[in-house]
């Protein structure tokens, strides 16, 4: 039994070290992109206007934790749309970036899934504000109010580059040493095939696993998420749809500071159709 504890543990260890010199360059550029445009960037969002849309989608792939909290914040105070709050989530992938680029092999697919999510963003985001203004909602009509939203849940602005990409990168290498340690645990104790068919794998309703996944409002979904697409258990289809429903606090956030609980669990269920949906469409076409 300890031989196989500690074959656990090696591969663990052997696996989450190969990815942390990655993770931390990774995190040491983002961090330098938030520092220098974050404020810049949220107030684009929010002046954006007509084409919040496609800015609510551009700001949401990039990898940081603000702007889906931002999104959540302005959409409660009626400055944006439901279309671009929406956006915002749909194109948020929060920690899939940078693990992709600190693994191995897989550097190649993040231009093609950021490109995946901005167009799943901008299409869903104008469908549904399209819909809404059909039917005359004020979802659909942002009041423009001079407001000064700030994402009071992230204290990343506080700290230097430095000191924030070094706090990331351990606060998510233990994610990935937990999360790599219970798959290796579980491929190891119940085997691969069983736990290939708890997450439908190689089946077209996979993505519908994956998709709930990603509405755990934490970080943790989207490592789940890119580490079972790393090791095979996942299909390229199934990522897109856990990153598309994965809008990190965002969801948490919009729970909180906007009224009508009926109504958020609709966006919710909403945004889980749509990431889903996108995901089995993806998977007629990437394998």
């Amino acid at each position: 039994m300890w031989e196989t504890v500690w074959h656990i543990i090696e591969h663990t260890l052997i696996d989450s070290l190969k990815m942390l010199p990655f993770l931390f360059v990774a995190y040491l550029l983002i961090e330098m992109l938030e520092h220098k445009a974050s404020d810049k960037l949220q107030h684009a969002l929010s002046r954006s206007g007509n084409f919040g849309i496609v800015v609510g989608a551009l700001l949401g792939c990039v990898p940081q934790c603000g702007f889906s909290v931002a999104a959540a914040n302005f959409y409660s105070g009626r400055i944006i749309t439901l279309g671009t709050m929406m956006s915002v989530f749909l194109a948020t992938s929060d920690e899939a970036v940078p693990m992709l680029l600190s693994a191995p092999g897989k550097a190649g697919m993040i231009f093609q899934l950021i490109l995946i999510k901005i167009v799943i963003a901008v299409v869903a985001g104008f469908g549904i504000d399209l819909v809404l203004k059909m039917r005359h909602s004020k979802d659909g009509r942002p009041e423009i109010h001079d407001h000064n939203v700030l994402c009071e849940h992230c204290d990343c602005e506080k700290d230097g580059v430095l000191k924030s990409a070094v706090k990331h990168t351990l606060s998510i290498f233990l994610f990935i040493l937990l999360i790599t340690l219970i798959l290796n645990a579980l491929m190891e104790l119940i085997g691969e095939s069983l736990l290939s068919k708890i997450l439908l794998t190689d089946s077209v309703f996979q993505p519908l696993v994956a998709g709930a996944i990603g509405l755990i409002p934490n970080c943790a979904a989207s490592v789940m998420l890119v580490q079972l697409y790393i090791s095979g258990s996942l299909s390229f289809g199934s990522v897109v749809a856990g990153l598309c429903t994965g809008a990190g606090l965002g969801l948490a956030v919009l729970f909180r500071t906007h009224k009508g609980w009926k109504k958020n669990l609709g966006i919710l269920l909403l945004l889980y159709a749509i990431g889903s949906a996108a995901g089995m469409l993806v998977s007629l076409f990437f394998h």
